[in-house]
Protein backbone atom coordinates (compact mmCIF):
# COMPACT_ATOMS: atom_id res chain seq x y z
CA UNK A 1 0.00 0.00 0.00
CA UNK A 2 1.09 3.33 -0.72
CA UNK A 3 1.52 6.46 1.41
CA UNK A 4 -0.83 8.18 -0.28
CA UNK A 5 -3.17 5.64 -0.90
CA UNK A 6 -2.91 4.80 3.41
CA UNK A 7 -3.42 8.64 4.60
CA UNK A 8 -6.63 8.67 2.25
CA UNK A 9 -8.52 6.28 3.82
CA UNK A 10 -10.46 8.41 6.33
CA UNK A 11 -10.53 11.92 5.64
CA UNK A 12 -8.66 14.12 7.66
CA UNK A 13 -11.43 16.26 9.74
CA UNK A 14 -12.70 12.89 10.42
CA UNK A 15 -9.55 11.99 12.78
CA UNK A 16 -11.00 13.83 15.84
CA UNK A 17 -12.36 10.82 17.81
CA UNK A 18 -9.24 8.74 16.68
CA UNK A 19 -6.84 11.35 17.71
CA UNK A 20 -8.33 11.52 21.16
CA UNK A 21 -8.31 8.29 22.02
CA UNK A 22 -5.10 7.58 20.86
CA UNK A 23 -3.90 10.70 22.52
CA UNK A 24 -5.10 8.96 25.75
CA UNK A 25 -3.66 5.61 24.55
CA UNK A 26 0.13 6.41 24.60
CA UNK A 27 -0.46 8.09 28.07
CA UNK A 28 -0.01 4.51 29.18
CA UNK A 29 3.93 4.63 27.72
CA UNK A 30 4.66 7.59 29.56
CA UNK A 31 3.89 6.70 32.98
CA UNK A 32 5.85 3.79 32.86
CA UNK A 33 8.24 5.82 32.03
CA UNK A 34 7.66 8.54 34.27
CA UNK A 35 7.38 5.42 37.11
CA UNK A 36 10.92 4.30 36.20
CA UNK A 37 13.28 6.74 34.59
CA UNK A 38 15.05 9.69 36.26
CA UNK A 39 13.56 12.73 35.84
CA UNK A 40 14.88 14.81 32.99
CA UNK A 41 14.95 19.10 33.18
CA UNK A 42 14.09 18.47 29.75
CA UNK A 43 11.19 16.29 30.04
CA UNK A 44 12.71 14.02 27.68
CA UNK A 45 12.68 11.29 30.13
CA UNK A 46 8.83 11.20 29.70
CA UNK A 47 9.12 11.57 25.31
CA UNK A 48 7.86 8.80 22.64
CA UNK A 49 9.39 7.21 19.42
CA UNK A 50 8.08 5.85 16.84
CA UNK A 51 9.04 2.52 15.53
CA UNK A 52 8.66 2.51 11.57
CA UNK A 53 8.85 -1.19 11.24
CA UNK A 54 6.54 -2.39 13.97
CA UNK A 55 4.27 1.35 13.11
CA UNK A 56 4.34 2.15 17.16
CA UNK A 57 5.00 4.23 19.53
CA UNK A 58 7.86 3.12 22.32
CA UNK A 59 8.39 4.65 25.56
CA UNK A 60 12.18 5.59 26.44
CA UNK A 61 14.38 2.50 27.06
CA UNK A 62 13.83 1.02 30.68
CA UNK A 63 16.96 -1.01 32.14
CA UNK A 64 17.49 -3.30 35.00
CA UNK A 65 19.54 -6.82 35.39
CA UNK A 66 17.02 -8.37 33.36
CA UNK A 67 17.34 -6.23 30.03
CA UNK A 68 16.01 -3.06 28.06
CA UNK A 69 12.32 -2.71 28.48
CA UNK A 70 9.95 -0.71 26.95
CA UNK A 71 6.67 0.39 26.71
CA UNK A 72 4.49 0.41 22.87
CA UNK A 73 1.38 1.20 22.07
CA UNK A 74 0.33 0.65 17.93
CA UNK A 75 -2.47 2.38 16.34
CA UNK A 76 -3.76 -0.38 14.37
CA UNK A 77 -4.69 -2.18 15.78
CA UNK A 78 -4.85 -0.47 19.03
CA UNK A 79 -2.63 -1.85 21.69
CA UNK A 80 -0.17 -1.69 24.26
CA UNK A 81 2.49 -3.81 25.21
CA UNK A 82 5.46 -4.53 26.57
CA UNK A 83 8.87 -5.13 24.84
CA UNK A 84 12.08 -6.40 26.07
CA UNK A 85 14.59 -5.61 23.96
CA UNK A 86 12.93 -6.09 20.22
CA UNK A 87 11.00 -9.04 21.86
CA UNK A 88 7.21 -8.47 22.73
CA UNK A 89 6.85 -10.29 25.99
CA UNK A 90 3.17 -9.27 26.87
CA UNK A 91 0.31 -7.55 24.49
CA UNK A 92 -3.26 -6.29 25.34
CA UNK A 93 -5.70 -5.40 22.74
CA UNK A 94 -7.32 -1.82 23.81
CA UNK A 95 -10.91 -2.65 22.96
CA UNK A 96 -13.56 -2.20 25.62
CA UNK A 97 -11.38 -1.61 28.53
CA UNK A 98 -11.21 0.88 30.75
CA UNK A 99 -7.87 3.53 30.74
CA UNK A 100 -7.97 2.57 34.29
CA UNK A 101 -7.69 -1.42 33.74
CA UNK A 102 -5.48 -0.74 31.15
CA UNK A 103 -3.14 0.85 33.50
CA UNK A 104 -3.48 -2.45 36.22
CA UNK A 105 -2.50 -4.80 33.44
CA UNK A 106 0.44 -2.73 32.65
CA UNK A 107 1.13 -2.61 36.31
CA UNK A 108 1.09 -6.46 36.48
CA UNK A 109 3.46 -7.02 33.05
CA UNK A 110 5.79 -4.26 34.76
CA UNK A 111 6.08 -6.03 37.76
CA UNK A 112 6.53 -9.22 36.53
CA UNK A 113 9.68 -7.62 34.71
CA UNK A 114 11.22 -6.19 37.95
CA UNK A 115 9.60 -2.80 37.50
CA UNK A 116 7.52 0.04 39.05
CA UNK A 117 3.85 0.40 38.44
CA UNK A 118 2.70 3.01 36.14
CA UNK A 119 -0.51 2.89 37.27
CA UNK A 120 -0.12 5.78 40.40
CA UNK A 121 1.73 8.50 37.89
CA UNK A 122 -0.01 11.80 38.19
CA UNK A 123 0.53 13.28 34.64
CA UNK A 124 2.37 17.16 35.30
CA UNK A 125 0.19 18.79 32.39
CA UNK A 126 -3.37 18.83 31.60
CA UNK A 127 -4.74 16.82 28.58
CA UNK A 128 -7.09 18.44 26.22
CA UNK A 129 -10.97 17.90 27.15
CA UNK A 130 -11.92 15.06 24.59
CA UNK A 131 -8.64 13.29 25.59
CA UNK A 132 -9.45 13.06 29.08
CA UNK A 133 -13.17 12.21 28.94
CA UNK A 134 -11.69 9.14 27.07
CA UNK A 135 -13.10 6.66 29.82
CA UNK A 136 -13.16 3.31 27.46
CA UNK A 137 -10.79 2.49 24.45
CA UNK A 138 -13.55 1.59 21.97
CA UNK A 139 -12.10 0.87 18.58
CA UNK A 140 -15.64 -0.11 17.14
CA UNK A 141 -15.73 3.66 15.66
CA UNK A 142 -12.30 4.00 14.63
CA UNK A 143 -10.40 1.55 13.23
CA UNK A 144 -10.11 2.59 10.00
CA UNK A 145 -9.76 6.22 11.51
CA UNK A 146 -6.47 5.13 13.78
CA UNK A 147 -5.07 3.00 10.82
CA UNK A 148 -5.06 6.26 8.78
CA UNK A 149 -3.69 8.45 12.01
CA UNK A 150 -1.06 5.77 12.40
CA UNK A 151 0.17 6.34 8.36
CA UNK A 152 0.02 10.38 9.14
CA UNK A 153 2.73 9.49 11.85
CA UNK A 154 4.61 7.13 9.98
CA UNK A 155 5.19 10.02 6.83
CA UNK A 156 5.88 12.52 9.13
CA UNK A 157 8.36 10.10 11.32
CA UNK A 158 10.19 9.74 7.93
CA UNK A 159 9.70 12.96 6.26
CA UNK A 160 11.63 14.75 9.76
CA UNK A 161 14.03 12.00 10.30
CA UNK A 162 15.32 12.32 6.95
CA UNK A 163 15.53 16.77 7.75
CA UNK A 164 16.95 15.67 10.62
CA UNK A 165 20.18 13.96 9.76
CA UNK A 166 20.70 16.38 7.07
CA UNK A 167 20.93 18.89 9.34
CA UNK A 168 23.55 17.25 11.59
CA UNK A 169 26.35 19.34 10.77
CA UNK A 170 24.67 22.48 12.40
CA UNK A 171 25.65 23.56 16.06
CA UNK A 172 23.86 22.56 18.42
CA UNK A 173 21.46 21.14 15.51
CA UNK A 174 18.78 18.57 15.91
CA UNK A 175 17.15 16.83 18.45
CA UNK A 176 16.09 13.24 18.25
CA UNK A 177 12.69 12.98 16.42
CA UNK A 178 10.26 12.37 19.24
CA UNK A 179 6.88 12.39 19.94
CA UNK A 180 5.84 14.59 23.16
CA UNK A 181 2.67 13.15 25.01
CA UNK A 182 1.13 15.88 26.16
CA UNK A 183 0.65 17.77 22.78
CA UNK A 184 1.32 14.06 20.83
CA UNK A 185 2.85 16.08 17.74
CA UNK A 186 5.88 13.81 16.82
CA UNK A 187 9.01 16.41 16.26
CA UNK A 188 12.88 17.56 15.99
CA UNK A 189 14.12 21.26 17.04
CA UNK A 190 17.12 22.27 15.60
CA UNK A 191 19.16 24.30 18.13
CA UNK A 192 21.02 26.87 16.13
CA UNK A 193 22.42 28.83 18.99
CA UNK A 194 23.35 27.31 22.22
CA UNK A 195 21.88 29.17 25.49
CA UNK A 196 18.88 29.28 27.69
CA UNK A 197 15.80 27.70 25.25
CA UNK A 198 13.74 30.36 26.26
CA UNK A 199 16.28 32.83 24.19
CA UNK A 200 18.26 30.74 22.13
CA UNK A 201 17.34 30.55 18.28
CA UNK A 202 16.32 27.64 17.11
CA UNK A 203 13.35 26.36 14.33
CA UNK A 204 11.19 23.31 15.06
CA UNK A 205 9.65 20.98 13.03
CA UNK A 206 6.74 18.58 13.40
CA UNK A 207 3.24 17.03 13.03
CA UNK A 208 0.69 17.72 14.88
CA UNK A 209 -2.55 15.06 14.96
CA UNK A 210 -4.64 17.92 15.12
CA UNK A 211 -5.11 20.39 18.13
CA UNK A 212 -7.47 23.17 18.96
CA UNK A 213 -5.51 25.05 16.15
CA UNK A 214 -6.55 22.48 13.29
CA UNK A 215 -8.94 19.87 13.56
CA UNK A 216 -7.03 17.39 11.65
CA UNK A 217 -3.42 16.78 11.10
CA UNK A 218 -0.47 19.41 9.97
CA UNK A 219 3.08 20.00 9.53
CA UNK A 220 4.23 22.56 10.95
CA UNK A 221 7.83 24.64 10.88
CA UNK A 222 8.18 27.34 13.41
CA UNK A 223 11.32 29.54 13.85
CA UNK A 224 11.89 30.40 17.36
CA UNK A 225 11.93 33.54 18.36
CA UNK A 226 8.72 34.28 16.15
CA UNK A 227 9.03 35.68 12.76
CA UNK A 228 7.48 39.30 12.60
CA UNK A 229 3.64 38.27 11.08
CA UNK A 230 3.43 41.89 9.35
CA UNK A 231 6.24 40.73 7.03
CA UNK A 232 6.28 37.30 5.43
CA UNK A 233 7.01 36.02 1.66
CA UNK A 234 4.16 33.71 0.27
CA UNK A 235 4.62 29.80 0.90
CA UNK A 236 4.73 27.24 -1.65
CA UNK A 237 1.95 24.60 -1.69
CA UNK A 238 0.80 23.46 0.76
CA UNK A 239 2.22 25.89 3.11
CA UNK A 240 0.52 28.59 5.05
CA UNK A 241 1.49 30.79 7.38
CA UNK A 242 0.05 30.87 10.97
CA UNK A 243 0.04 33.97 12.80
CA UNK A 244 -2.45 33.86 15.32
CA UNK A 245 -0.60 32.68 18.96
CA UNK A 246 2.69 31.27 17.11
CA UNK A 247 4.25 32.48 13.91
CA UNK A 248 4.97 29.59 12.03
CA UNK A 249 4.74 27.43 8.21
CA UNK A 250 1.60 25.34 8.21
CA UNK A 251 0.77 22.34 5.65
CA UNK A 252 -2.42 20.84 6.70
CA UNK A 253 -3.80 17.23 5.63
CA UNK A 254 -6.60 18.83 3.66
CA UNK A 255 -4.10 20.43 1.54
CA UNK A 256 -0.95 18.30 1.66
CA UNK A 257 -3.45 15.16 -0.01
CA UNK A 258 -3.66 17.58 -3.08
CA UNK A 259 -0.29 17.28 -3.71
CA UNK A 260 1.09 15.51 -6.66
CA UNK A 261 4.25 14.59 -5.52
CA UNK A 262 3.50 14.35 -1.03
CA UNK A 263 7.15 13.42 0.34
CA UNK A 264 8.61 15.69 -2.28
CA UNK A 265 6.38 18.94 -2.34
CA UNK A 266 6.14 18.23 1.71
CA UNK A 267 10.07 17.81 2.30
CA UNK A 268 10.75 21.24 -0.24
CA UNK A 269 8.13 23.02 1.82
CA UNK A 270 10.32 21.98 4.83
CA UNK A 271 13.79 23.08 3.44
CA UNK A 272 12.52 26.34 1.86
CA UNK A 273 10.46 27.71 5.34
CA UNK A 274 13.51 26.36 7.07
CA UNK A 275 16.42 28.17 5.22
CA UNK A 276 13.81 31.33 5.05
CA UNK A 277 14.18 31.17 8.59
CA UNK A 278 17.22 30.90 9.30
CA UNK A 279 18.31 33.90 7.37
CA UNK A 280 15.53 35.87 9.52
CA UNK A 281 17.00 34.97 12.86
CA UNK A 282 20.63 35.08 11.55
CA UNK A 283 21.92 32.28 12.17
Amino acid sequence: MTVEYALRGVPPQSLGPARAIAHKAVQLATMAARANLVTAPDDSHSNLGWDSRERRFLSQPITNSQGSWFVSVSLSPLCVALVREEETIELRTLDNISMRDAAVWLDVQLAKAGLKPASGVELPYALPSDVDAVDVFDQSTGKAALATLSSWFDLANALISDFAIEQEGLNPGPSPVRCWPHHFDIATYVSLEAGDFETARGIGVGMSPGDENYAQPYFYINPWPHLDASDLPPLPPPGHWHTQGFVGAIATAVDILELGDISKELRSLMDQTFTYGRNELGV
